[in-house]
């Protein structure tokens, strides 16, 4: 933290940890398991980022996205994505209103779905191009343009969408400028047999459970900034940035395998990224200052999106969290050698005074 307003900002984390439990707690109500993916969206939450979820169908997506937007009290939005769905269908359009008491017509705009504080894009892959793209503006800049006129998108914003993996037939792929704007993205696997028993405990049954609302956008704003002043240092900052520059073929860091696999690796972004969730990471973790340990923990999730492979790693059965795998392995050996050869010479002059 910052020497000014010191104080501050420990009693803001120490309520930002106990809301974050709360809202755990909440979410395991209605839903079974998947901790990593409730706090990776928390993460993404406070550092006013995106998420794309991929997983085969009825694996509650849809559910999760529902009852975290009630238990944060915000306004929810469900897009329904269809290969028929128009740009105006999300971003909302001017419509022709007569003033009842003068009769003179106006144009009036009617705001759309995108116009909530979380906004769930379902399936966001089963309508074309042209439609994904009014999500970019939305998405990038927090407001939509119709005819001259920009409207404001309401605060915190916040876009999830889903994504079927196996189900390839009439979807479009996103295209690398749509997917670049997502912070995250997250698998949902298959529950364990146990959660599995839960599940069905929990959904066939007549209880469902009420949830309290716990979090305001206005205590998420003020989280949002929190994270922005999370220290670190530059070496961690770096450690984040080799990570990025590791995937791109024919970088410094890049291996042999990278080259071989890696059609093209993350850019920029990716960096920002992991630094802003790092420091999110640390937060919920208790901590004042971002370690090593927190770049790892975001980086699978800020990197699946971005590295794209080619034929031969699909070729060889490598997939993306193979090749993240290795290239964090790769820098953190390089990071772990560096670190000893700067101790070397302060443990030679301790041998020698001795």
């Amino acid at each position: 933290m910052t020497e000014t307003g010191n104080n501050d900002d420990l009693k803001t984390q120490t309520e930002l940890l106990d809301r974050v439990a709360q809202i755990e707690q909440q979410i395991s109500m209605r839903i079974v398991g998947q901790k990593t993916v409730i706090r990776q969206l928390l993460i993404a939450l406070f550092t006013d980022g995106h998420v794309l979820l991929v997983g085969v169908p009825g694996l509650a997506k849809t559910r999760l996205v529902q009852t975290l937007a009630q238990v944060l009290s915000l306004e929810f939005s469900r897009i329904q994505f269809t290969p028929d769905l128009m740009p105006a269908d999300i971003t909302g359009t001017e419509v022709i209103q007569e003033d009842k008491l003068t009769g003179q017509r106006e144009l009036a705009f009617m705001r759309g779905p995108v116009f909530g504080n979380i906004v769930l894009a379902d399936e966001i892959n089963r309508t074309p191009p042209k439609t994904q793209a009014a999500l970019l503006e939305a998405m990038q800049e927090r407001q939509v343009t119709i005819g001259r006129t920009r409207h404001d998108l309401p605060s915190p914003f916040f876009v999830l969408a889903t994504q079927n993996p196996i189900e390839h037939e009439g979807t479009y792929p996103l295209p690398e400028a749509q997917l670049d704007r997502f912070m995250f993205q997250l698998v949902i696997d298959y529950p364990t047999a146990e959660e599995e028993l839960e599940i069905v405990k929990l959904t066939t049954s007549d209880n469902e459970a009420e949830l309290d609302a716990v979090l305001s956008a206005d205590e998420i704003q003020s989280f949002i900034q929190l994270v922005r002043r999370m220290p670190i240092a530059d070496h961690v900052a770096r450690f984040a940035i080799d990570v990025a520059r590791a995937t791109r073929p024919d970088a410094e860091l890049s291996t042999e395998s990278v080259e071989k696999w890696v059609q093209w690796g993350a850019g920029p972004r990716a960096s920002q990224f992991m630094v802003l969730g790092a420091k999110a990471h640390a937060l919920l973790e208790g901590r004042h200052a971002v370690e090593y340990a927190d770049i790892l923990a975001v980086a699978p999730g800020v990197l699946r999106h971005r590295v794209r492979l080619n034929f031969s790693a699909e070729a060889e059965g490598r997939t993306v969290d193979d090749v993240i795998q290795h290239v964090l392995d790769h820098v953190q050996n390089i990071t772990d050698q560096d670190r000893l050869s700067a101790e070397a010479p302060e443990i030679l002059r301790t041998n020698d005074a001795s």
